[in-house]
């Protein structure tokens, strides 16, 4: 056995290296408690009557679904839940195709101008959307899409973080496939659904996921261009929600809603878990 191995197994043996793995499991499993006491919390909460709402236990004595009912049947929560859905599944399916399209002709084609378009790109995403918002109103007002699902879907139809991500994960696939592709006859369109959608699928779930998550999120613009109940999105339904509380029973209300506005977004991460994490396994590999 080689000094080096020996030393190597010395080391190993030491206990100091020995409970580095269970402090590490210690550490995660208290970091994993943190975040998730909140929701657990919520959750118990939105179980409970109006007189236990300021209890400290987490498990309520008498769970009740009595307040999913009340908040569906005295409340236009079901209507939000629609709006916030239509809002963030046509946003997420707009930036992957149009993000998808854009990156993979920036990665693989030659064309003039190209460098300065993608650094164009780049550029808006140093804008903050604050800035944003009063162009985005005259153009709604302009074209009378204030109030309207239009008005609120409109500045997220493209995304230029999604143009890079695309374009950057693009550019690690072969062009040497693509052009045996090009010799075979198949067509543009043919390659890229064909070939190129399939090598950005772990991207596209990324892509996916943060543009459902920014959707379904959306306060700010919602809240200016949306006038009635009937077009709010949850975030903006909720803060109206939480400015009519005044008493234990709206505080259960909130969190009710609160609950179920968070479902959805845990269903999109277990739905696209599989490709997130195939995605990171195969970062680097050609």
């Amino acid at each position: 056995m080689s000094n080096t191995t020996a030393e190597s197994l010395k080391l190993a043996a030491l206990p100091g290296r020995r409970a580095l793995p269970a402090v590490s499991y210690v550490l995660l499993t208290a970091g994993l408690a943190a975040m998730l006491f909140p929701f657990l919390w919520m959750a118990a909460t939105s179980l409970k009557t109006p007189q236990d709402v300021y209890s400290l236990s987490l498990i309520p004595d008498a769970p009740s679904w009595a307040n999913y009912v009340s908040l569906f049947r005295n409340s236009l929560f079901g209507v939000w839940i629609a709006n916030s859905f239509i809002v963030a599944v046509f946003s997420t399916l707009s930036v992957c195709f149009f993000d998808t399209l854009v990156g993979y002709i920036i990665a693989k084609f030659t064309f003039y101008g190209k460098r300065t378009i993608f650094v164009l790109i780049l550029c808006t995403l140093m804008v903050p959307t604050e800035m944003l918002i009063i162009p985005w109103y005259l153009i709604s007002t302009r074209f009378g899409w204030v109030d309207t699902y239009w008005g609120i879907l409109f500045p997220g139809v493209i995304s230029g973080f999604g143009i890079f991500l695309m374009k950057q994960f693009m550019e690690s696939a072969p062009s040497d496939l693509l052009d045996a592709a090009r010799i075979d006859g198949m067509s543009e369109w043919g390659i890229l659904l064909r070939i190129a959608v399939p090598l950005m699928r772990s991207a596209i779930a990324t892509l996916a996921i943060l543009s459902f998550l920014g959707g379904w999120n959306s306060f700010i613009w919602p809240l200016i261009v949306t006038q009635t109940e009937l077009r709010y999105t949850i975030p903006v339904g909720m803060a109206f929600f939480s400015s009519e509380a005044k008493d234990s029973s709206s505080w259960v209300q909130i969190m009710t809603g609160a609950t179920v506005s968070v479902l959805p977004l845990i269903g999109v991460f277990l739905l696209f878990q599989k490709q997130i994490t195939r995605g990171i396994a195969t970062t680097g590999l050609k």
